[in-house]
């Protein structure tokens, strides 16, 4: 696994509640923002989780659901961008890292998969 791949996601939870800061009070920023927290704040949770897995499926179930979580915040911040909601300086970096999480994640699940169909035909 990705040794910082915990860290690096507890510090992008912790961009994306700075970025909610500055979304705006209008009923789109507000929608958004909800949806970005949960699904921002929710990936690190995830990985979290999946340390502490009682086995190697459980382990995959919850890295799993971290790869959905930062594709879904992946999507929420393209939307954000799209609709100019804030300014793109303070957007592209967090869309490049939810892009970079999203492909190591990607990675560790599909390693594991793969790990766990080669020992299921033994």
């Amino acid at each position: 696994m990705d040794k910082d791949i915990k860290e690096r996601t507890f510090a992008f939870g912790l961009r994306i509640i700075t970025l909610s800061y500055h979304l705006p009070e209008n009923r789109a920023g507000k929608v958004l923002c909800n949806q970005i927290l949960r699904s921002g704040t929710s990936i690190g949770a995830n990985v979290e989780e999946a340390v502490a897995a009682y086995s190697r499926e459980d382990f995959t179930f919850k890295m799993n659901i971290a790869l959905k979580e930062a594709r879904e915040t992946h999507y929420w911040l393209r939307m954000i961008e799209a609709a100019s909601l804030v300014k793109p300086s303070r957007l592209s970096e967090l869309v490049a890292e939810a892009e970079e999480i999203k492909k190591v994640l990607g990675s560790i699940v599909s390693k594991m998969r793969k790990n766990s169909k080669g020992k299921s035909q033994k």
